[in-house]
């Protein structure tokens, strides 16, 4: 009778191993779908380097910082990287105003509301530790500009 315990205890064991063994593997082959973001996480930095070697047509590569602290930069034309404390966020002119292409809240915080446009004004609030963070964004000529919230 103990051997039997002994056999029966050894091969739940055995189960047990073979079991987790084979669910570990499953998640190392499904990998990153599950666990992480597909092709990782870029950094700011990381984001802006590849906007910025996209083709551009001649004209300004950067401007002064816009009247809500954000500061934008022209990756190509008609479009611009806008950076503030709360996140990132990229928006371009169409023939409809003024549409967000992305955006992107900075560590610890979370976009509220993002007006996404084609309008002619766009806005996203990036909420965190500090406080909240608008960027609204509205073309003049056909660039991209923040602007201060009505």
């Amino acid at each position: 009778m103990r051997r039997r315990s002994i056999l029966a205890v050894a091969g739940w064991l055995a189960t047990a191993v073979v079991a987790t063994l084979i669910g570990l593997a499953a998640i190392r082959l499904v990998g990153e779908s599950i666990t992480g973001t597909p092709g990782g996480v870029l950094s700011q930095r990381e984001v802006e380097r590849l906007l910025a070697a996209e083709p551009t047509s001649p004209g300004p590569t950067t401007a002064a910082p816009g009247p809500s602290g954000a500061t934008p930069s022209a990756p190509a034309a008609g479009r611009r990287v806008f950076t503030t404390a709360g996140g990132t966020a990229v928006a371009e002119c169409v023939p409809g105003g003024v549409r967000l292409v992305s955006w992107s809240p900075a560590q610890g915080y979370r976009a509220g509301d993002v007006d996404r446009g084609p309008d002619d004004d766009v806005e996203v609030k990036f909420e965190g530790p500090s406080g909240e963070h608008e960027l609204k964004v509205r073309c003049v000529g056909r660039e991209p500009v923040a602007v201060p919230d009505d």
